[in-house]
């Protein structure tokens, strides 16, 4: 009997894990350009990454810059996240509006991050078309890390260089 109730209570605890759900709360903390700390009214903080997007990383080029974005778009304000799942990390990954605004598509629009295409079928057809058109006017503006050379995408510099990480 008891393995049966702790099977129950392991099933409920990832079926809530899976579906993380909405939280609304102040931002108060931005870890690099892709991730940040919400504070829920009960006082609870949830550190999400930005779903649709990937940041260059804090060492890289544009990493700061990405970062410090993402403080002007969301820190010390109100912000709504909708949470469809956790990461192998334990981040919830969502996506954020503050005053309506999407913040990790408004990254994309700034140069600041790249949309994430790996994970393009977790979006709807209407992110994945707003994601896709912000990327490709930023890329042509040459707008944040576009106006590198040859900017080196976040996955591959992990994979590249590690060491750094």
């Amino acid at each position: 009997m008891l393995w049966r109730f702790i099977t129950i209570s392991l099933l409920s605890l990832a079926i809530q894990v899976a579906s993380a759900g909405t939280f609304t709360g102040a931002v108060v903390g931005i870890s690099d350009g892709d991730t940040l700390t919400l504070l829920d009214a009960q006082k609870q903080q949830h550190k999400i990454r930005l779903a649709g997007i990937d940041a260059p990383e804090k060492v890289q080029a544009f990493g700061s810059k990405s970062t410090a974005n993402l403080g002007r778009l969301a820190f010390n304000k109100n912000a709504v996240a909708d949470c469809p799942k956790t990461d192998r990390y334990g981040r919830l990954v969502c996506q954020v509006t503050v005053a309506g605004q999407d913040v990790g598509l408004q990254q994309v629009k700034d140069g600041m991050a790249w949309w994430y295409r790996k994970y393009a079928g977790e979006q709807s057809a209407q992110d994945q078309a707003d994601y896709e058109q912000a990327e490709t006017w930023a890329k042509v503006r040459r707008q944040g890390l576009w106006n590198d050379v040859n900017p080196m995408p976040p996955w591959e510099w992990r994979r590249v260089l590690p060491q750094r990480n």
